[in-house]
């Protein structure tokens, strides 16, 4: 079943639920700065976690205490989809201070 890009305004009321999210160059794109090294390494692995489970893989940078994410679908031609969302709803919870760990 293909995947359907989201319109602008679709795109614009999902980043509204995300913030620190922003579209950048037709994905979704997001850093998130931790508070050290080790943490920044643990973060990175647990969002490889779930890009496994989601079966949604983004380009993924792991900086010295920084994580950074790239998000768009392949099978929609790059654009941005409910796909990508649903990765980036499952990393703001990973973030330190959401809860999650």
């Amino acid at each position: 079943m293909p995947v359907e890009p989201l319109s602008p305004q679709h795109l614009e009321e999902r980043l509204a639920e995300l913030p620190g999210w922003s579209a950048e160059g037709g994905r979704l794109t997001r850093s998130y700065r931790l508070a050290s090294h080790f943490a920044a390494t643990a973060m990175t692995v647990h969002i490889a976690q779930v890009q496994e489970e989601l079966n949604h893989h983004s380009d993924l940078t792991l900086g010295y205490d920084t994580v950074s994410l790239a998000v768009s679908t392949h099978s929609a031609g790059g654009a941005v989809t409910e796909k990508d969302i649903e990765l980036a709803r499952r990393v703001r919870d990973l973030a330190p201070g959401h809860g999650a760990h």
